[in-house]
């Protein structure tokens, strides 16, 4: 394949209406959504939903969580996106039910292939299961699946799925030890 073949492939990636939905998003998100009251959870939820994100009222994404778009998150219910969340979805983001996502994460479900000299975007999508705690400032890479019950130790790098009831720390992060197991009265 060409170089001008694969670049008109790589300009595919995201075409016009995906650019201008996101400049909408942007408008949005600065005037109703990353302004609004911190306790105005359903007001976000619904700006979110008219966004395309399939989101459960139960769930709370406070107001400076940063989504890059929200057509591609889902979250469960009880859920949160914390303060300061770097959302950046290019691939989809699934965050199930009862999981905390901790003040300045960062989840980022793209990367580039480095072996092409054009670096084509590749969406790697990040599920993350039920109970898991993703604590402060941690990143969780393209493609990483965090199974149910996980911790990730805050500052830390996931770069590789992450089994359940397990605790997790460093860079990259690797298990310490298990985590007891337990589910909510509800689930």
């Amino acid at each position: 394949m060409t170089l001008q073949k694969k670049k008109n492939l790589q300009d595919q990636s995201f075409n016009i209406s995906n650019k201008i939905t996101r400049i909408i998003w942007g408008v949005v998100y600065y005037s109703l959504f990353r302004f609004s009251p911190t306790p105005f959870f359903r007001w976000r939820q619904k700006i979110l939903r008219i966004f395309g994100s399939s989101i459960l009222d139960t769930s709370r994404v406070y107001p400076s969580a940063k989504i890059w778009l929200p057509a591609n998150l889902t979250m469960g219910s009880h859920s949160t996106l914390g303060p300061n969340v770097n959302c950046y979805n290019q691939g989809h983001i699934t965050i199930e039910d009862y999981v905390i996502v901790s003040q300045g994460v960062s989840l980022c479900a793209s990367t580039h292939d480095y072996n092409d000299p054009l670096h084509p975007l590749l969406l790697k999508p990040i599920h993350i299961k039920n109970h898991v705690w993703v604590c402060a400032e941690a990143f969780i890479g393209p493609g990483v699946v965090l199974e149910d019950g996980c911790v990730i130790g805050a500052r830390s790098v996931a770069f590789k799925n992450c089994n359940s009831w397990s605790v997790y720390a460093g860079n990259p992060a690797v298990k310490l030890k298990d985590r007891v197991i337990f589910t909510s009265k509800e689930s």
